[in-house]
């Protein structure tokens, strides 16, 4: 299965990468990107039943990632949130967890992770199981 992903992220190079080296390694292709809270907001509430994975960051041209992880809470089980983010920070990585977020991982070093959560989702998805991962 190829997971239907949306990804926000404000700057276009680092989008640009996250949308090439995903799609040619992990099981996704993109179908919608924002650049800020606010159009992730509307994409994401227009295209309920249509994404089944979104990547956030929590840095954004306007607004920020936690507001975008706040308009996920009510999404489907089969629907993950998950966040890709520059911060090392503890606190913060709790923080996306009690808003919502699947998973946090750090963008520099563990887009390794994302990748096999992300076969990890795919897969449940084709056997009908949702296991939180």
């Amino acid at each position: 299965m190829i997971l239907r992903a949306f990804l926000v992220e404000d700057q276009p190079d680092i989008r640009d990468t996250v949308i090439d080296a995903m799609e040619n390694i992990a099981p996704l292709k993109f179908i919608g990107f924002a650049d800020g809270e606010t159009a992730a907001r509307k994409w994401l509430k227009a295209n309920q039943s249509e994404w089944q994975l979104a990547i956030v960051d929590l840095r954004l041209k306007e607004g920020t990632g936690f507001g975008v992880l706040k308009s996920c809470q009510a999404r489907k089980p089969e629907q993950k949130v998950v966040v890709l983010t520059g911060h090392e920070q503890q606190q913060i990585a709790e923080r996306c967890l009690e808003l919502g977020a699947d998973m946090v991982f750090n963008k520099s070093s563990e887009l390794d992770r994302l990748v096999e959560y992300c076969k990890m989702h795919a897969e449940d998805l084709d056997a009908g199981t949702l296991s939180l991962h």
